[in-house]
């Protein structure tokens, strides 16, 4: 019997025969955490120990509350900077880079065949250029920098093959919600999803971050695309590191294969209060709502603003909506300015913010009051996740969220395409 990606990965890193189910003692190839470093490092430094084990392969990116917002997040990040400099950590990104997940994508540091756990849920974003890639918690992350290694339990593999041709104004972040509301938030806990098939092989790396960033909202330990020419193609000149490109086994063993036509498929919207609560547009169109959200780890690339700039070039947000827009890292947000598609936005009157988390964790730039809707382009929905908890979520694609910010009130983006 072969193996999964999963199952091989996680046999080269822990130097077993590893099977679902086993327990192995894995060396990630990266680690990376964000303004939650501060906390890691107060974990470490109650071990004992003076100096880090893998100072080369730890990443740290400042973008949760990037400038900080209070005298207590300044204070984290200068001790971070401080830790970092005396730990001769040298992957060391500041507030001007982005978010963690794009960064540590665009940087090089995801690659085909590695391992790489990150102290934030959304680590599964790497598993769009073939990694096996998870998140952890931040003593496990502290045990990390003290030893260079991890027990991990070796995942079952979810196969998901979409298929079909997807439809005009139907994108990759529709595609996830529709498999989340199908298979539900816990549908593949502790699991690794492969997404595979013609749908996703034509997708670009932008659009296969996002459905391995979303695998974390249906409680998977990892989410992964299976690498190809694209992939090589984007990791050309980047990558930071030697990689071996590796594939699932023909014969590899799933716990379920799961198919899904798109053919068909309408623009998705996650309704409150549960990410899997999602429904066909034309269920919600109408409802008013205060602020849209185009940007986060999720939505923010340049493909992204594109689509957005093209529905509203020539147009005005609606005086009812505050429209929002945060490039997920300074690289995107400088091609999308020299591309035009930053002005049309402005033009339109959208509020272009710098790059970073913003209002996505509800901890500055941009949270929401009581009794307030948002329709985001991010990744969860929650109760109290952008602001008040009075207030309700919509996630919903780039497309979906500017096209409803011309007409103040959730509408289908299709008409605009």
């Amino acid at each position: 019997m072969g193996k999964t990606l999963a199952e091989k990965i996680l046999s080269a890193k822990s130097g077993a025969d590893a099977r679902a189910g086993d327990i192995v003692m894995a060396r990630p190839d990266f680690v990376m955490s964000h303004d939650n470093s501060a906390a890691i490092a107060r974990h470490f430094m109650k071990i004992g120990l003076e100096k880090v084990a893998i100072p080369e392969k730890i990443v740290i990116v400042l973008d949760h509350v990037v400038p900080p917002s209070t005298v207590e997040y300044a204070e984290n990040h200068k001790f971070i900077r401080e830790f970092a400099r005396r730990q001769g950590i040298r992957n060391f990104y500041d507030i001007n880079h982005g978010i963690c997940h794009q960064v540590f994508i665009e940087e090089g540091f995801a690659l085909p065949g590695t391992l790489s756990l990150g102290s934030d849920s959304h680590t599964t974003s790497y598993g769009a250029l073939g990694a096996f890639s998870a998140g952890i918690g931040r003593t496990e992350m502290a045990s990390i920098w003290a030893t260079g290694e991890l027990w991990m339990r070796v995942p079952q593999t979810i196969k998901i093959v979409i298929k079909g041709k997807l439809p005009e104004g139907v994108y990759a972040k529709d595609v996830v919600l529709h498999i989340i509301g199908k298979i539900g938030a816990d549908g593949a806990t502790y699991r690794a999803v492969e997404f595979t098939g013609p749908v996703v092989e034509g997708f670009s790396i932008a659009s296969r971050i996002t459905l391995a960033n979303m695998a974390a909202e249906m409680g998977a330990k990892a989410g992964y695309v299976p690498p190809d020419e694209r992939t090589l193609e984007f990791l050309s000149n980047r990558a930071k590191a030697p990689f071996e490109t590796i594939t699932s086994d023909p014969d590899a063993n799933y716990e379920r294969i799961l198919e899904f036509d798109v053919s068909s498929l309408s623009p998705r919207i996650a309704a409150p209060h549960t990410v899997d609560n999602v429904k066909p547009v034309e269920e919600l169109e109408g409802l008013e709502f205060h602020q849209g959200l185009i940007g986060t780890c999720t939505n923010g690339r340049v493909e992204d603003l594109e689509v957005a700039a093209r529905i509203l070039k020539g147009r005005k947000v609606h005086p009812s909506v505050r429209l929002l827009v945060f490039a997920a890292s300074w690289r995107e947000y400088i091609e999308a300015l020299r591309r035009g598609y930053i002005e049309t936005l402005a033009q339109a009157g959208a509020v272009i913010m710098n790059p970073g988390c913003g209002p996505c964790l509800g901890a500055h730039e941009g949270v929401i009051a009581s009794g307030e809707r948002a329709l985001s382009t991010s990744n969860r929905n929650f109760k109290g996740r952008m602001g008040s908890k009075e207030a309700e979520i919509y996630l919903a694609s780039p497309a979906t969220v500017a096209a409803s910010a011309v007409e103040g009130r959730i509408t289908d983006p299709r008409k605009y395409l």
